[in-house]
């Protein structure tokens, strides 16, 4: 009898084990030798099934998340629109923009909310191009100003062209509509409820805080992964609504979109989000430049978060390399 407890001990791992089959990638060559990835981190149920950190990185780090940014922002505007802040993402930006009303080009006032989420509000924009103007838009003293006052480079609402400089200007709705800065309603209404602590947000050089990604928020990897993990639960968390599910539905299911060429081939954009069908299985995610992640996946009840180094001259072969050939490695192992 006195090894009874010994044996106890084992059966219970042992059937906890099996409830949570955990993700191993970590003898894959292309993880194990890879000098750009810095955080993996997949859940699903609920469970942590993979946390791990690579090249001196570790958990309690902060990331650079570039454009996850503009997903952050988006579960901020729905949460402002549950408390009635703003009235729906078809708000025309002149109500918290009055000066467009003086614009000699009366289309700016037909500007929506929804559509500057969507990168196709026709205002000016920063251009990713080699020769585009992403230095001289940093430089700006008032970055939200000079994009609402130049003139439009398409008819908004018709033409996809992903703008950085117009997606600022949802912090700065946000704060208008609210009276709060980003950062403190952020804190108040999505951090603190889902004990988010540390966190590191930049602010653009109109005193606003950086609303599209190229100061970007700073967050752990798994904070990303348990912001992005209000969608598999309709924008709950125990019991209670962080986000509406009527927003999170929007997200899960756009209505209004548009073709993008990054991300897996032939995905969709709306509303700050990405989409895809992956096998079959449709896919909702935000991405940032050099290979920022947050996949959710609603059929398998899952979340794979990633961070990357942010390094021009890798970005965009460290992002393919994991769509191509870690992502798979992953999802192949989801139960």
């Amino acid at each position: 009898m006195k090894n009874i407890k010994p044996l106890l001990t084992f059966l219970f791992c042992a059937i906890i084990g099996a409830g949570h089959a955990q993700i191993n990638i970590d003898t894959a060559a292309v993880v194990k030798n890879n000098k750009q990835l810095y955080a993996i981190v997949v859940t699903q149920n609920d469970e942590v099934t993979y946390s791990h950190y690579y090249n001196g990185k570790s958990a309690t780090d902060l990331f650079n998340n570039q454009s996850l940014t503009k997903s952050v922002m988006s579960l901020l505007i729905g949460i402002a629109i549950d408390k009635g802040y703003i009235t729906s993402v078809d708000e025309k930006i002149i109500n918290f923009f009055p000066q467009l009303a003086q614009d000699t080009d009366k289309r700016k006032q037909d500007i929506t909310i929804r559509q500057i989420m969507n990168q196709a509000s026709g205002l000016w924009h920063e251009d990713l191009g080699p020769h585009g103007n992403l230095g001289k838009y940093l430089s700006f003293a008032d970055p939200s100003g000079y994009v609402l006052h130049a003139p439009l480079v398409s008819q908004p609402g018709k033409i996809f062209q992903y703008n950085n400089a117009a997606s600022h200007l949802l912090s700065v709705i946000l704060t208008k509509a609210t009276g709060m800065n980003t950062f403190e309603f952020a804190y108040k209404y999505l951090f603190d409820p889902l004990e988010i602590n540390e966190v590191k947000w930049g602010k653009m050089r109109d005193g606003y805080y950086d609303g599209c990604g190229l100061l970007s928020v700073q967050l752990r990897t798994a904070d990303m992964n348990k912001l992005t993990s209000l969608l598999l639960h309709r924008g709950k968390l125990n019991g209670k609504y962080i986000v509406s599910e009527k927003w999170v539905n929007q997200l899960l299911r756009p209505i209004i979109y548009n073709g993008t060429n990054w991300g897996f081939p032939g995905s969709i954009y709306s509303l700050c989000f990405y989409h895809y069908d992956y096998e079959g299985q449709p896919i909702t995610y935000a991405l940032g430049w050099g290979g920022q992640y947050s996949f959710v996946i609603p059929g398998k009840n899952a979340v794979i978060t990633v961070n990357e180094r942010v390094d021009d001259a890798t970005a965009i072969k460290a992002a393919s390399v994991f769509l191509d050939k870690i992502f798979p490695l992953i999802y192949h192992q989801l139960h």
